[in-house]
């Protein structure tokens, strides 16, 4: 078959990268987000489906908008049978999804339909899901809303992160992605259009990690899972960001301000949420690397009755 592989991030590459190693397809052009600056320098930095086309001499090309006729033109050459979508960060005009034999199909990391959208990954740690997974889906032109092909549930660890379900999610589509072509190649894939309650992921921001103590702590110890690596759960403690890596809940019945620093000792301590005490094991004071809470008491003055606030001032 001949495919398109139209991706952006991490999550995209390893499934280009599957397709490729199979040997029973064809990618003949991959299609991906312009590079951006990133670090404290600006260095343009190549998209993670890019750098893996071009470790295999695919032809990349890097469009602002995809639905334009210059774009359209150079799929009419590509002639893919299947076009692959995977975290594309662009929405695809009907030209464009009617051009392959076989359709566009998207690989999204959900159980469709809930959690459409942009980080579908993340909120389902946030929201304490019990379970995730990957839909291959027939695109139409709504925002993740075509008929679903395939899917793979994952039983969410109850310390899950959103970096280490992203790992699994990222297998999960690899695999499901090669059942999908086989069986549209074959004839037997089915078509089953999405029904029941649906959810949207909204797209991650570096304000999203700001600590609402007021809050459970069951709900900002999921903040702090789903937001580990990126871009992480965050408070400030005398003007300076602290980061938080992990924590644990500690049930109990008194009533303090939210965001009080209670429980000290030499090796832990806890903070007041609306609801329950937030235990916190692992954090990264502004300038520094990760630590445990341990490490991290030995080297700085910290009293009960101190309070994390949610700026600087």
């Amino acid at each position: 078959m001949r495919i398109v592989f139209m991706g952006t991030p991490d999550f995209a590459a390893a499934p280009l990268e599957a397709i490729i190693r199979s040997g029973r397809h064809q990618v003949t052009g991959v299609i991906t987000q312009p590079d951006k600056p990133k670090g404290r320098g600006k260095s343009m930095q190549f998209p993670p489906v890019k750098e893996k086309a071009l470790e295999y001499g695919i032809p990349v090309w890097q469009p602002e908008k995809i639905n334009t006729p210059e774009m359209l033109q150079i799929l009419q050459e590509q002639n893919p049978d299947c076009i692959v979508v995977a975290a594309f960060g662009q929405i695809l005009k009907k030209e464009i999804l009617t051009l392959p034999r076989y359709g566009c199909i998207n690989i999204h990391a959900s159980l469709l339909p809930k959690l459409r959208g942009a980080a579908p990954i993340q909120w389902a740690v946030i929201q304490g899901d019990e379970k995730a997974g990957v839909t291959t889906m027939w695109m139409d032109e709504g925002l993740d809303t075509g008929d679903m092909l395939l899917k793979k549930e994952v039983i969410l660890d109850p310390q899950e992160t959103g970096g280490s379900l992203f790992d699994k999610l990222s297998l999960c589509g690899c695999e499901l992605i090669l059942e999908t072509l086989e069986a549209l190649e074959a004839g037997t894939a089915v078509r089953t259009p999405q029904t029941g309650e649906t959810s949207y992921a909204q797209i991650l921001t570096k304000e999203l990690g700001n600590i609402d103590w007021s809050r459970s702590a069951v709900e900002i110890e999921r903040l702090i899972r789903g937001l580990n690596p990126w871009p992480s759960a965050y408070s400030y403690l005398n003007g300076k960001m602290v980061k938080f890596w992990s924590a644990g809940v500690l049930k109990r019945p008194e009533k303090e301000e939210p965001g009080t620093i209670l429980k000290l000792n030499k090796h832990s301590f806890a903070v007041s949420c609306g609801e329950d005490w937030l235990e916190i094991h692992e954090l990264q004071a502004e300038g520094k690397k990760r630590m445990t809470a341990d490490a991290w008491l030995r080297g700085v003055k910290l009293e009960e009755g101190m309070h994390f606030t949610a700026s600087r001032a």
